[in-house]
């Protein structure tokens, strides 16, 4: 396994949107949400702040971390479903203003799942051989695909970014290891966003009705999120010959509190092993694995040798689960 995570970084925004602020803007309380999702607060951008800023700094911090420079990149990827734009990627964008000259930037779009694929990506750009070292990002500013109107899904999502250096190093021990994607487009009108693209674009009809923002069938997303994130898990751990209990942490994608704990139950995940930072940040999509791995990192919970799992689900439908053996970097 010769890819290996050099550094991680992550940035959320400053400002604060609390339960109890939330009170004040739709029909929803403390204790419901807490109840249903475990999320108490999340981040929320400011007006001025776009995807790729967020994006910037979280590259920023893992560049520094992994000692890494910016001309040393040979490819940037960046999850998102929240571009600055249309066109061009937000990855260009990021690229410019790093100031790497020698790699060449794409987004990648595989909403909450997204970091994996950007992972699994990059590992297989990187194996080729035509590359050396990668950058991948995982950003979103969810907060502009809200209806603040909407008390199902405008409590789920906050903003933010995560990043991961990647480098292959032949003859390496540990690294990334087995990954499995998937993906199921017959369900994709179950957690979408119907307006503002090719299909119907954005009109005045369109913002009054607000079909620009998310629109999610809660339970059913609920139900295909465990079902696809406890096969990939086991599936995954069946091909690395790993027991469940041989995990010194599982990272999933910041969903729902309920879903983190009906996957680790199912798998067999000891609690104190799952990584939760949901209550914090809520749903941040993409960026959700790369912040709680950044956040794992610096909190001191990974060491050389420990057996990590990442799991995630999204709209597409699209799921996704990557097996790695940490190697605390030199």
């Amino acid at each position: 396994m010769p890819i290996q995570l050099l550094g991680t970084g992550s940035y959320t925004p400053e400002k604060i949107l609390t339960n109890q602020d939330l009170e004040k803007m739709v029909d929803t309380n403390d204790e419901w949400i807490v109840t249903r999702t475990g999320i108490r607060e999340r981040r929320i951008a400011a007006d001025d702040q776009a995807t790729s800023d967020l994006a910037l700094i979280a590259a920023e911090r893992a560049l520094e971390s992994s000692g890494v420079k910016a001309s040393e990149l040979d490819v940037i990827l960046i999850a998102t479903c929240s571009p600055d734009m249309a066109f061009p990627s937000t990855a260009t964008l990021v690229q410019h203003r790093l100031g790497a000259v020698n790699a060449f930037a794409m987004d990648l779009s595989a909403a909450c799942s997204g970091f994996i694929f950007a992972l699994e990506t990059a590992r297989n750009l990187l194996e080729s051989g035509r590359y050396g070292t990668a950058l991948v990002i995982g950003a979103e500013k969810m907060s502009s695909l809200l209806d603040w109107q909407d008390r199902t899904t405008c409590i789920l999502f906050g903003d933010g970014a995560g990043a991961a250096v990647l480098r292959n190093e032949e003859g390496s021990k540990g690294g990334l290891g087995p990954c499995n994607l998937g993906s199921n487009g017959s369900l994709s009108e179950l957690l979408l966003v119907p307006a503002g693209g090719s299909r119907i674009p954005v009109t005045a009809k369109v913002l009054e009705e607000r079909s620009n923002t998310i629109s999610m069938a809660g339970q059913e997303v609920f139900k295909h999120a465990v079902l696809n994130m406890t096969k990939t898990a086991k599936h995954l751990l069946k091909e690395a010959e790993w027991d469940a209990k041989e995990l010194a942490l599982v990272i999933p994608h910041q969903a729902n509190q309920r879903i983190l704990e009906a996957i680790r139950t199912r798998v067999g995940v000891e609690k104190d092993n799952v990584f939760v930072n949901v209550d914090k940040y809520g749903n941040t999509s993409s960026a959700s694995i790369g912040i709680a791995l950044d956040e794992a990192v610096r909190q001191g919970r990974l060491n050389s040798g420990d057996r990590v799992m990442l799991l995630a689900f999204g709209a597409g439908f699209t799921w996704g689960g990557m097996l790695l053996e940490w190697r605390t970097p030199a």
